[in-house]
């Protein structure tokens, strides 16, 4: 399962955390991790490279993190990527879990 935290200071969005594989199919034809990937990749890459929003952000194997300082373009940015996880978890159930952390 795919895990997803949202993190909020205040009302706004502050940074996200993906971990996990959904094991929906098998590694390269798994729409459902390819669906999320894509969607923190893009999301990180607008905030840091479109924005120019400093974060930090940490990836690995099935993990990414981005943590940054509290701004209405980075809580746009990431409210964008948190309704679109949550359409992708109403479809995939059992393998999305969407939830929000105070911080």
């Amino acid at each position: 399962m795919i895990s997803v935290t949202f993190y909020r200071n205040d009302g706004s969005f502050t940074g996200y955390e993906f971990s996990g594989h959904s094991d929906y199919a098998e590694s390269g034809y798994d729409i459902v991790c390819s669906a999320v990937s894509s969607a923190a990749y893009l999301t990180a890459n607008n905030i840091t490279d479109i924005y120019g929003i400093k974060a930090d952000v940490t990836v690995s194997d099935g993990h990414m993190k981005l943590t940054a300082e509290k701004s209405d373009n980075l809580n746009r940015l990431i409210d964008g990527l948190y309704r679109h996880t949550l359409q992708l978890a109403e479809q995939y159930p059992n393998d999305i879990k969407v939830k929000i952390s105070e911080v």
